[in-house]
């Protein structure tokens, strides 16, 4: 097995910088009352002087503009696993380690990537572009990955004789011990972990006792370390708080990307797509505008979903200031297949046509833009129902009649002997005779031809069996 972590040092404060479309100095604070300081800042804040345990007083003197932020121990424990339902798209098997860290078993899934360095390129631009600043770590063995990402400027481990050599010289405070064992190590003049592996076993087993044993045996692989699997959620939902309200519909373009490319993750490594995204904005002291996306066929791809959200707020007036951006999405199904090129990207005769669809009704809406679907009806009125474009039951239209309704039928003139629309229409088949909806008050009795014009137009008209027998033009042919 081969196992990538990914360390997210910078996770306590991204979570809440994530919207951010400028630099700016960003600092987290934890504790309470004058207990209360500096757990993590960005480089701009230490490049002013700003650093963790300084006093958030001291750090606004060095920075008028400094945002600062308390720790949120329950959205970090959120963010990560929204992060490993992300990472599901290299690897099926990713498990937590908590506070700050994924693993991944990517024995399986590298050569997808063309091999263990491509794909840690992969990972790492896939991380930039969600906002997170992430340090990467491969050996054979969790532990060994886990240090190794700690540890900068280490490349892979991808075989057991190695893994000794690559941690021979990395500190023994990366050990995930406890405090006083550490002491009692470093008190034995022990100060990285290639001394620590080097005593003999047998007195190490006696003075530290087999927690310390067990504990190195995992991390060179002599004793199995299994991982409990990340299980995905049923749905997606994630929020975003912008660093300041709004009324511009391109500042909310920023942070909805990087939902969306969390989104993208989360689908690809389950294998479908999404009809649905429901957008909410939320407003201070107002309630939230709800945007909801509707799809003809199910999707996954972020930059396709970006360009429904763009033409659907370009429409849109924000009457108050967003302060925060969110997106759920439940509907999960199987993609659909398509075909694809020699070069083995979809084919665009697939994509365009559903996703025309998509963007007219995005930026017209969603009543404007729809399917039709039969209904068992004799009157060519009744006969059509709107439905959701892309709906099962496809509208398919008998030969004899025309595609296009006039929403009114239209009176034609009666002159020696035939119907005239600007000139004379020459009957070309037989009559269909409609008798139908008497049950309604919507009743009916009409004979109806194709007819044409000297220009070989065809349209369809009819003649009232009752009453004054006027004739009408109803249709007209492509």
């Amino acid at each position: 097995m081969l196992w990538l972590c990914l360390h997210f040092p910078q996770l306590p404060m991204e979570i809440h910088s994530r919207a951010e479309t400028a630099a700016s100095p960003w600092g987290l604070t934890e504790g309470k009352g004058t207990c209360r300081s500096i757990l993590l800042c960005n480089t701009l804040a230490a490049a002013c002087g700003i650093h963790p345990g300084m006093a958030p007083g001291t750090a606004y003197a060095l920075a008028a503009d400094l945002h600062l932020r308390d720790r949120d121990e329950a959205a970090e424990r959120q963010a990560l696993e929204s992060l490993a339902a992300w990472a599901m798209q290299f690897t099926s098997l990713v498990s937590l380690l908590p506070p700050l860290a994924l693993l991944l078993e990517i024995g399986g899934s590298s050569h997808l990537f063309k091999g263990v360095e491509a794909l840690l390129r992969r990972v790492q631009q896939c991380a930039t572009q969600l906002g997170y600043v992430i340090e990467l770590g491969v050996a054979p063995t969790p532990l060994g990955a886990w240090l190794l990402a700690r540890a900068p400027h280490r490349k892979p481990v991808t075989r057991p004789d190695a893994l000794i050599a690559a941690l021979c010289d990395l500190p023994l405070s990366l050990l995930d011990l406890d405090d006083q064992l550490l002491r009692r190590l470093r008190g034995l003049g022990l100060r990285n972990i290639g001394e620590l592996l080097r005593l003999p076993r047998a007195g190490l087993a006696r003075r530290f006792g087999p927690q310390l044993m067990d504990y190195l045996d995992r991390l060179l692989g002599l004793h199995p370390d299994p991982r409990l699997p990340f299980q995905p959620p049923p749905r997606f939902q994630q929020r975003i708080l912008l660093s300041a309200e709004t009324f511009d519909y391109e500042g909310l373009l920023f942070p909805a990307r990087r939902l969306l490319l969390e989104l993208a993750g989360m689908l690809t490594g389950r294998q479908t797509g999404t009809q649905r995204l429901l957008w909410t904005l939320g407003h201070p002291r107002r309630s939230a505008t709800v945007i909801t996306l509707e799809l003809a066929a199910p999707d996954h791809d972020p930059q396709h979903f970006l360009h429904l959200l763009r033409e659907r707020l370009m429409c849109l007036t924000l009457d108050h200031p967003v302060e925060s951006l969110e997106l759920v999405v439940t509907d999960m199904r199987p993609l659909q297949p398509t075909h694809l090129t020699l070069d083995g990207t979809p084919s665009v005769a697939t994509l365009e046509w559903p996703r025309l669809v998509e963007r007219l009704r995005a930026r017209l809406g969603d009543e404007a833009v729809h399917g039709l679907r039969c209904h068992p009806d004799h009157r060519p009125e009744q006969a059509w129902r709107s439905a959701p474009p892309g709906a099962a039951g496809t509208f398919c239209a008998r030969t004899t009649r025309p595609l296009w309704l006039l929403t009114n039928p239209l009176v034609l003139e009666y002159l020696n002997g035939s119907p005239w629309l600007g000139e004379r229409l020459f009957i070309e088949a037989y009559p269909e005779r409609i008798e139908s909806g008497w049950w309604d008050d919507g009743g009916i009795a009409r004979d109806y031809f194709v007819a044409r014009d000297g220009a070989f137009a065809r349209y369809w008209i009819f003649r009232e069996r009752v009453g004054e027998r006027r004739w009408f033009l109803h249709g007209l042919f492509g």
